[in-house]
């Protein structure tokens, strides 16, 4: 069983920058970052591979950035240039070891309760 919690939601204003955090516990490889906002679909906006190879949905291309801290199990997202649309539940998920990464909006395995990101414009 993997565990995972996010923090370091908030809220900033528009051209902002925020950083958030999913420490997880257990084994996993691939994992990924979700946003949901009010009324809309959830939304993969960026995957990481174990060795850290990402891959980024166009809306947030060149402005998010994914790490990890594989030793202290840790996954990161660098938020830059933040935009009002930017403003969802963010959500951290993994995969099962093992299970490779495969393109955006891929069926997680395990979920983290998510943190807020406002952006006011």
């Amino acid at each position: 069983q993997v565990r995972l919690l996010e923090s370091g939601g908030g809220s900033v204003q528009a051209g902002g920058s925020l950083r958030l955090s999913c420490e997880y516990s257990g084994s996993t490889g691939c994992m990924g970052w979700f946003r949901q906002a009010p009324g809309k679909e959830r939304e993969e906006v960026t995957k990481i591979a174990f060795g850290g190879g990402t891959i980024y949905a166009d809306s947030v291309k060149g402005r998010f950035a994914a790490s990890r801290d594989n030793a202290k199990n840790i996954l990161f997202l660098q938020m830059n240039n933040l935009k009002a649309e930017d403003t969802a539940m963010y959500f951290c998920a993994a995969l099962r070891i093992g299970t490779s990464c495969g393109p955006l909006g891929q069926l997680m395995d395990y979920w983290g309760q998510g943190t807020q990101v406002t952006v006011s414009s």
